[in-house]
């Protein structure tokens, strides 16, 4: 007997439907550098810490408080100029050895409930906790908990987004910041997406939004307008897994990875 030409559509149709029965988690600290400084010296709290180097020197800032970024200061940014944005500005060196501490004692919360960790880095992951769902709740109460005892047990924030997938759990970490809790739904995503601008799409970067801008496309709505092979056309065969994601569609897995590979190779401090 020939094989059911049914077969291969039924195999995709259920693996969809599994891919949008997942529950990932993207959990995100806050400021997390400046975080951890805070959480050290309480005097800090409130003030405008800015760590990375020092204005007289060429240091380079890796993380501000979010009472320096209200002044603009924002990582990667020369010591030099967040000194001119934020003069009152608490300047602080890294303590590397500190964070990648804090940021162990994080992940071992993680791990309490799920094998599943993909650190992102050291202050980031993403956790996929469909498979562990009957023994502590629907993901969004395992979300959280996991919060709460960061809060509670390390003394810091961190925003989570609960969604089917990656790409959507990373946005949703983003849209509330900080101290944010977001979930967005598999019935919630494509009107989401679409209203989005186009830079929020991953792997969009600075050249190809400009690109994208000039042909139109201002928003993921807009770019889920364009046929597939016009977009494949214009940005190149990688594009159209855009399309994919401006759907909602990411069937990535979560890929537990070894501590080295995300804390590993983190920010220098001195100089740029």
């Amino acid at each position: 007997m020939g094989d059911d030409p049914r077969r291969g559509t039924l195999m995709a149709q259920e693996s969809g439907e599994r891919a949008w029965n997942r529950c990932i988690l993207h959990v995100d600290m806050d400021a997390f550098y400046a975080a951890v400084e805070v959480l050290d010296d309480p005097s800090l709290r409130g003030r405008p810490v800015i760590v990375g180097g020092t204005p007289e020197g060429r240091g380079v800032v890796s993380a501000a408080s979010y009472e320096a970024r209200a002044f603009g200061v924002h990582s990667a940014m020369s010591a030099a100029r967040a000194r001119q944005l934020c003069p009152d500005g608490v300047f602080l060196p890294g303590r590397m050895e500190r964070y990648v501490q804090i940021s162990r004692l994080i992940q071992a919360v993680f791990r309490d409930y799920t094998p599943l960790v993909e650190p992102l880095s050291i202050d980031e992951a993403f956790l996929d906790v469909t498979g562990c769902q009957r023994l502590f709740g629907p993901g969004p109460v395992i979300g959280r908990r996991i919060k709460a005892r960061i809060r509670d047990e390390i003394g810091l924030t961190a925003s989570v987004g609960t969604a089917p997938n990656k790409f959507l759990a990373k946005l949703a970490s983003d849209l509330d910041k900080p101290d944010g809790f977001v979930v967005v739904t598999a019935a919630e995503a494509p009107a989401l997406l679409a209203a989005l601008p186009i830079e929020r799409m991953w792997g969009v970067g600075k050249v190809s939004a400009a690109q994208m801008h000039a042909f139109g496309i201002r928003t993921i709505g807009d770019l889920l307008a364009v046929p597939a092979p016009a977009v494949r056309a214009r940005f190149g065969d990688h594009a159209v897994r855009w399309l994919d994601l401006g759907r909602g569609i990411d069937d990535r897995p979560v890929v537990p990875d070894h501590e080295a590979a995300s804390i590993g190779n983190e920010t220098t401090f001195a100089e740029d």
